[in-house]
């Protein structure tokens, strides 16, 4: 097992020491942190501290260097947003530094995702994401949505106010296998339940994992409306859609 020590970053190490207090969690990034070089460490610092300009500059850095796709993506943009993912859960940062977060990993994202696509790895899963009809808020759905793809998920973004009927033919169309819904409004919550009830009544519930969230959102409604899983924040949207889809970390 490693110790925080073995960590060859002086920013990382001082970001997991104060702000990843289960013991469980520290101990697998500790591990997990020790064994990146330390210049991926320096692209997951850009992350952390939301530096998009050093994000992209780093990234590409890294590309010219020989380092592999993946492993610039895993060791450097993923490896940040972990972190990201627990100072947001525990309330070290709120969504305007999340944002900013996202926006260096996507500065980051955009050199990777073209090899990625062009050496054919597959995505973890295809996931439709939408605010449901009558609700026109997006910002937390668009943090779910950068999040996801920088988890390695393929998204497509159908936007705000979304019908039953085209959240069915998203899937239809894009051979999704998840489907999140989100909600800000206490009127537009049970149009969640109504779009469930369209994918029973077009035989495609089965096809599919239905996760729901939103700030009035809570785990008995999630349950009430017949969704598969309830997400409370942007983090933990990436954490069910990994276990529906049946991945791993």
């Amino acid at each position: 097992m490693a110790e925080l020590t073995d960590i060859p970053s002086d920013f990382i190490r001082a970001e997991l020491d104060e702000f990843v207090e289960r013991e469980d969690e520290r101990a697998e990034l500790i591990d997990f942190y020790a064994a990146v070089a330390p210049h991926l460490l320096e692209i997951s610092a850009s992350i952390i501290s939301g530096r998009n300009h050093d994000a992209d500059r780093l990234t590409l850095e890294a590309l010219a260097g020989g380092t592999p796709a993946l492993e610039v993506m895993d060791g450097g943009l993923i490896a940040g947003m972990a972190l990201v993912g627990i100072k947001f859960r525990e309330n070290f940062i709120f969504v305007p530094e999340v944002l900013a977060c996202a926006r260096a990993m996507k500065a980051g994202m955009v050199h990777i995702d073209p090899i990625l696509s062009a050496s054919g790895i597959e995505p973890l899963a295809r996931v439709i994401m939408g605010t449901v009809k009558g609700d026109l808020h997006d910002i937390g759905k668009n943090l779910c949505i950068m999040l996801l793809r920088g988890a390695g998920f393929e998204v497509i973004d159908l936007g705000v106010d979304i019908s039953a009927d085209d959240f069915i033919g998203a899937v239809e169309e894009h051979s999704a296998s998840l489907v999140g819904m989100s909600a800000l409004l206490t009127t537009t919550m049970p149009n969640m339940g109504h779009t469930i009830e369209a994918f029973i009544d077009a035989d495609l519930r089965d096809d599919v994992k239905i996760m729901v969230g939103g700030a009035p959102v809570t785990p008995e409604f999630a349950e009430e409306m017949g969704a598969d899983a309830y997400g409370d924040n942007a983090v933990e949207c990436v954490e069910v859609a990994k276990r529906l889809a049946g991945v791993g970390r």
